[in-house]
């Protein structure tokens, strides 16, 4: 979005989204629609494999961030506490917790060395309207909660679902999974079989992560559901994005040399391995995992991620195979 935004404005905004998202898009909500028409879909061996193959990408997930992310022990640690907070508290507000305190900590006792220096670049967005979007992003993020408990609806409740998801997940697409998860299966919205199958389904697919909202939306019960659901939802996690970005660009240059914002974001990224290795265990691991053979088609979807380097398309389709066999 924001290379389409320096390129062409906002309509080349749009059009880079569109064109990102919208292949795996389509891909995960004929496949909700398949689940949908063939229920057995969602408890057969194939896609219990899909299940058991998120495992494998998960944890490949938190090893590679908390490489990349806690490269020392402070940062460690605050993962590990992090993880624990949310395992604790396993909510979507524990995991806000977990975020809100991996930025006081960090804020607080990190060291980060300055960013280096970058040319600046016109996007066309003006400090004012930047300032606008910000406004914008933030009172969304404590409204439309409050609206949906007004309202009653469960297509607020679940646009405010997802927007919030989006707004809060710093560091990988793949820490929206326990948002999400806590938004749709503790409601009822989608079963937990149903979510694990999209998820593994969603690393079969190109595009980023967060187009998994796609699925859900189009897997949801009516009014929901279908691809009104799955478009509008797909809006949802993507809203907080869009507007952070464009509001932050005009400011950037000067922010990211701010010590405060590199040691607080620094905090953010640590407690988000915290929070997706508590989801590593749930739901993923006490959902998927039942069997020795289960654990050893994990292990070895694993393996051929993160030393054999082969393509997670090959690695899903293989697991969905073999729980196919395996059943």
């Amino acid at each position: 979005m924001a290379l389409g935004l320096g390129r062409a404005g906002w309509l080349g905004a749009l059009a880079a989204w569109i064109g990102f998202t919208m292949p795996s898009a389509i891909a995960l909500i004929l496949f909700a629609f398949g689940i949908a028409q063939w229920a057995w879909l969602a408890t057969s061996g194939a896609v219990h494999g899909l299940k058991v193959v998120a495992v494998a990408v998960v944890a490949q997930a938190v090893l590679g961030m908390a490489r990349s992310l806690c490269p020392d022990r402070l940062r460690a640690g605050l993962a590990v506490a992090c993880t624990l907070v949310v395992l604790a508290a396993p909510s979507a507000l524990g995991q806000l917790a977990a975020m809100v305190f991996g930025a006081v900590v960090g804020w607080r006792f990190l060291q980060l060395a300055h960013l280096p220096g970058a040319s600046h670049r016109d996007y066309r967005v003006s400090q004012r309207t930047g300032a606008v979007l910000l406004i914008a992003f933030v009172m969304l993020l404590f409204a439309l909660p409050a609206l949906a408990s007004v309202v009653g609806a469960m297509p607020t409740a679940a646009f405010a679902a997802f927007y919030q998801a989006g707004a809060l997940v710093f560091g990988g697409g793949h820490v929206v999974l326990p948002l999400l998860q806590a938004g749709v299966v503790p409601p009822g919205w989608v079963g937990n079989d149903a979510f694990l199958a999209g998820y593994g389904a969603a690393q079969a697919v190109p595009g980023p992560l967060f187009t998994f909202a796609a699925f859900l939306g189009a897997a949801m019960p009516a009014p929901l559901g279908g691809w009104i659901g799955g478009l509008l939802l797909l809006v949802a996690i993507f809203l907080p994005a869009f507007l952070l970005i464009a509001g932050a660009l005009p400011f950037w240059e000067a922010l990211r040399q701010r010590d405060a914002v590199q040691k607080a974001m620094g905090g953010v990224n640590a407690a988000v391995v915290g929070v997706l290795g508590a989801a590593l265990y749930d739901p993923v691991w006490t959902s998927a995992i039942r069997s020795k053979a289960d654990f050893g088609l994990a292990l070895a979807a694993f393996g051929l991620l993160v030393w054999g380097r082969v393509s997670p398309v090959w690695v899903v389709a293989g697991a969905a195979v073999a729980g196919w066999m395996m059943a």
